[in-house]
C-alpha cells in the first residue's frame, strides 16, 4: 500500500494548485486513494472458495466460477474458512434483500456473495462468474440486486406424443421434437441455461397431458405406455382451435419413437422436475379445454361439457397430477377452445367442477402443500371467474393467479401495449401472469435489449406476478434448420441465446445497461468489435417491431413476418402471402405511432397533417435500421468463430428483410395514392419501389438460404417456402402495372 502514501502527498500538493487539468488529476488520484480495492495475487496462486455445496444451487455456481477462472489460467481450491477469497452466504435476515435477491461485496482480496436464499446466492454466483469473465478477478464490482419481476418463465408447447399433442405439434418444430421431450439431457441443458438467463419457471402447455403423465384412479386404462409419432401424410393446415388432432388417419399410423412404460414416464418427469428445483426453476402445466386426446373413448369419456364421466375423470386427473409430482408447483387452465355452444357461465362451471375441485381434493389430502392455480382470462370476465373460483382464491395454501395475453401473439410490435387496460381494472388488485407471445422470430438470431428493456418497464407493475415468454407457432426444443449444425444439434435457447437471455435477464433486472450487454458480447466474441456488433444486432432486430407495428395482424395466424404471410383466409388469397392489397388494408398497432395507408392517403388528399409517422416515414425508418446494420457488420470478420459467422449472416438477413418491407410499404402507399388520384407519377413510383422490393427479397432469401433449411412447415400459417413466395413478390409488381 506504499503507493497510496505517495499519491496522498501529491493529492495534498494539488489542493493548492490551479487549472482545470488539476481537478481531473485530483479526481483520479482521489479515487485511487479512497476507493475500495480488490486485489488478488499471482494467477499461479489458487483462488479459494467457501460455499456449502450440499446446497445444489451453490454447487452449480461454484462449478461456473471454477470453469470461468480456469479459462483465465487460475486454479480453484475449496476452503471452508471465512478467510477464503470467495465466500458464499445465505442470509434470509438481510433486510436489503428480497427473495432471490443477492449482494456482492468486495474487500481486499475477498469477495462475499450473499443471497437472501439459495436462489439469490446462485444468481449472485452467476453474476460473479460473469463479472470475472468480463472484467477479471480484480475488476469485480460490488452490486445489490433484487428481482424486478417475481416470476420469469417460458411458455413451452410440449409435443409429448401424437396421442396427447400440444397446439403446435403439426409443424416441423413439433414433429422433430417429440423424442426430445423424453431426453433428460435435453432438459438438463435447457434448465441449466434458463438458470443462467435468470428464468425461474417452465410452463408446459398441452391439450390434454394426463394420459402421458399420470395413472388416474378409476381410469387406469387411459394411461399410455410408449411414445408415438404419426407416419400419416399430414395436412398443411389443421384447426387453429386444436380440434381434429386425433383424426383416425393420424392415430392409425403410429411410429414408436420410444419404448417406455407409464411408470417410467412418471419417474422421468419426477427426475426432470427435481433437477429443475436445483436450479431454482419450477414447473407448471397448462391446458386448453375440453380436449380428451389419448383417452380413445374409454370409460365413456368424451369432450361434451355435460358428460359427468368426463367431469369426474378430469377432477381425478388434476388431483392425481398434483399427488404424483411433488415438485409440480401449479396447473393452469384455458376455457373456450373446445366448448362450442356453451356460454361463459357454463364453461366456468365445468372448469370449477373439474380443475378447481381437483385442486381442493389434492389440498385436503396434502394439507401442507403450497400450490398455484392459474386461470387464463380468455373468453370470460375476470371478476366472474374470481367469484366462481372463490374457494380457490380464499384457500390459504393455494395461490390464485390470472393469466392474460399481453400483446396477443406479437411482443415484437410495440413497447407499449394496450389490450390489458380493461383487464387490469377488472381484477381489482389481484395478480396476473402475462403471456408474452413471440410468434415473430423463429428462424433468425434476434437481439435488441433496448426494445425489451422498454417493453418490460411499460408492463403494469403493481398487478404483475410475472410473465412467461414463448410461442404457439413454434416449439423451442432442439433446432432442426441449420444446414451445418453442431453435433448434437443445439437446443433452440442456445442457438438463440441472446434473445432468450435478454428477456430473462431484463425481467430480473431491467436496469442492465447497454455497456454490460456489450461487455458480454465482447467476452463471448473476442474476435470482433462488440460495440459495433451490439449496434448492428440492435438495428437489424428493430426491423421486427417497426414492420409489425405498422402491419399488425394481432393473432399468430394473421401475420408471420419472416414469411410475409398468414393463413390464406386472412390474406384474402390462396397462398397466404400478404400482397400490396393486404398491406394497404391491414390495420396498424394502435400504439405504434403510425398512420395506416388509407388514413395517410385520405389526409394527403385533404391537405391535412398528422403527428403520427406516415407510411413513408416507416419505410424510411426501416431503410435506416437496415442500412445501419449492414454498414456496421460489413467491416467485421468472424474469423474462425462459427457461431459469430452465422450470427453475422442472420443480422444481414434481417437487414435485407427490412429493406424488402421498406420498399413494399412505400410501393403499397404509392399504389393507394394512384388509385385515388390517378396521377401516373404514383403508379410509376409504386412499380419502381416494388421492383426494388423484389431485389431486396432475393437478397433476403439468398442470404437466409446460405445456412437455413427451407421450406419450414409452421403450424399456424403453413409452409414458409421462400422460393415459392417469390412468386407473390413478383405478382405485386404485376398488380401495380395492371392498374388503369
Amino acid at each position: 500500500m506504499r503507493y497510496k502514501h505517495l499519491l496522498l502527498r501529491i493529492f495534498k500538493i494539488l489542493l493548492t494548485a490551479k487549472g482545470s487539468h488539476v481537478g481531473v488529476l485530483m479526481m483520479i488520484i482521489g479515487f485511487c486513494i479512497f476507493a475500495p480495492t480488490l486485489t488478488f495475487g499471482s494467477s499461479k496462486e489458487p483462488v479459494t472458495i467457501a460455499a456449502d455445496e450440499s446446497i445444489p444451487q451453490l454447487a452449480f455456481v461454484v462449478d461456473e466460477i471454477q470453469n470461468t477462472l480456469q479459462k483465465k489460467g487460475i486454479s480453484v481450491k475449496k476452503d471452508a474458512s471465512k478467510s477464503a477469497n470467495v465466500v458464499f452466504l445465505v442470509n434470509p435476515e438481510n433486510k436489503d434483500l428480497k427473495a432471490e435477491g443477492f449482494a456482492i461485496k468486495t474487500e481486499g482480496s475477498q469477495i462475499i456473495v450473499e443471497g437472501a436464499d439459495a436462489a439469490g446466492a446462485m444468481y449472485g454466483g452467476l453474476e460473479l462468474a460473469e463479472q470475472i469473465a468480463i472484467y477479471g478477478l480484480n475488476g469485480v464490482k460490488p452490486t445489490l440486486q433484487n428481482p424486478y419481476m417475481e416470476l420469469r418463465g417460458t411458455k413451452f408447447n410440449i409435443p409429448l406424443d401424437a396421442r396427447t399433442p400440444s397446439y403446435s405439434d403439426f409443424s416441423d418444430a413439433g414433429q422433430n421434437n417429440i423424442a426430445e421431450m423424453w431426453n433428460f439431457e435435453f432438459w438438463k441443458e435447457y434448465i441449466d441455461n434458463l438458470a443462467r438467463y435468470r428464468y425461474n419457471y417452465i410452463s408446459l402447455w398441452s391439450l390434454h397431458p394426463f394420459p402421458s403423465m399420470v395413472k388416474v384412479p378409476d381410469y387406469p386404462d387411459v394411461a399410455l405406455d410408449d411414445v408415438h409419432r404419426s407416419t400419416a401424410k399430414l395436412k398443411e393446415n389443421y384447426s387453429l382451435m386444436g380440434i381434429g388432432f386425433d383424426a383416425p388417419e393420424i392415430l392409425a399410423n403410429p411410429e414408436v419413437v420410444l419404448k417406455i412404460s407409464i411408470d417410467e414416464k412418471i419417474e422421468f418427469w419426477k427426475k426432470v422436475m427435481a433437477y429443475a428445483k436445483t436450479r431454482n426453476i419450477d414447473f407448471y402445466i397448462l391446458t386448453w379445454n375440453i380436449f380428451v386426446n389419448g383417452t380413445d373413448g374409454k370409460y365413456g369419456i368424451t369432450d361434451k361439457i355435460d358428460n359427468q364421466i368426463t367431469r369426474d375423470y378430469f377432477r381425478k386427473s388434476v388431483k392425481q397430477m398434483l399427488l404424483t409430482y411433488p415438485d409440480l408447483v401449479g396447473i393452469g387452465i384455458t376455457t373456450g377452445e373446445n366448448m362450442h355452444g356453451s356460454n361463459a357461465e357454463k364453461k366456468e362451471d365445468w372448469a370449477y367442477n373439474t380443475y378447481a375441485l381437483g385442486f381442493l381434493d389434492a389440498a385436503e389430502e396434502m394439507p401442507n402443500r403450497k400450490m398455484t392455480f392459474i386461470h387464463r382470462q380468455h373468453m370470460t370476465g375476470a371478476m366472474d371467474i374470481a367469484n366462481k373460483f372463490k374457494p380457490i382464491v380464499d384457500h390459504p395454501n393455494i395461490e390464485f393467479l390470472f393469466s392474460f395475453k399481453y400483446a396477443y401473439a406479437h411482443v415484437y410490435s410495440a413497447t407499449e401495449q394496450y389490450m390489458h387496460q380493461k383487464f387490469v381494472k377488472e381484477i381489482e388488485g389481484m395478480k396476473t401472469l402475462w403471456t408474452l407471445r413471440n410468434d415473430d422470430v423463429y428462424q433468425f438470431r434476434w437481439g435488441a435489449p433496448d426494445f425489451v428493456r422498454e417493453f418490460i418497464k411499460n408492463m403494469p407493475y403493481e398487478v404483475s406476478k410475472g410473465y412467461y415468454y414463448g410461442s404457439d407457432g413454434y416449439i423451442w426444443g432442439r433446432e432442426f434448420l441449420m444446414k451445418e449444425p453442431e453435433t448434437p444439434r443445439q437446443i433452440e435457447i442456445v442457438k438463440h441465446w441472446y434473445q432468450w437471455m435478454i428477456w430473462g435477464r431484463l425481467g430480473y433486472n431491467p436496469e442492465i445497461p447497454k455497456e454490460r450487454f456489450t461487455a458480454m458480447l465482447q467476452n463471448r466474441y473476442s474476435e470482433t468489435d462488440a460495440t459495433k456488433l451490439y449496434a448492428a444486432w440492435q438495428e437489424a432486430s428493430m426491423i421486427y417491431p417497426v414492420t409489425t407495428g405498422f402491419h399488425w395482424g394481432r393473432a399468430d395466424y394473421q401475420w408471420y413476418i419472416e414469411g410475409c404471410k398468414s393463413t390464406p383466409k386472412t390474406a384474402g388469397n390462396e397462398t397466404g402471402f400478404h400482397d400490396v392489397n393486404r398491406f394497404i388494408t391491414l390495420e396498424n398497432h394502435p400504439n405504434s405511432g403510425t398512420q395506416t395507408i388509407p388514413n395517410f392517403v385520405k389526409m394527403t388528399l385533404l391537405g391535412g397533417t398528422s403527428k403520427l409517422e406516415s407510411p413513408f416515414d416507416v419505410a424510411a425508418k426501416l431503410h435506416a435500421h437496415a442500412d445501419k446494420a449492414i454498414q456496421l457488420i460489413e467491416p467485421l470478420s468472424p474469423k474462425e468463430n462459427k457461431e459469430l459467422k452465422v450470427t453475422f449472416n442472420d443480422i444481414r438477413t434481417m437487414a435485407y428483410l427490412g429493406k424488402y418491407y421498406a420498399h413494399k410499404i412505400a410501393g403499397s402507399t404509392n399504389l393507394a395514392l394512384y388509385r385515388e388520384t390517378k396521377d401516373i407519377k404514383y403508379k410509376q413510383e409504386a412499380i419502381s419501389e416494388l421492383k426494388n422490393a423484389l431485389v431486396s427479397w432475393k437478397n433476403y432469401t439468398e442470404t437466409a438460404l446460405q445456412q437455413n433449411i427451407n421450406p419450414l412447415w409452421a403450424n399456424r400459417v403453413g409452409y414458409i417456402d421462400w422460393t415459392e413466395l417469390t412468386k407473390g413478390v413478383i405478382k405485386d409488381i404485376e398488380i401495380a402495372q395492371a392498374e388503369l
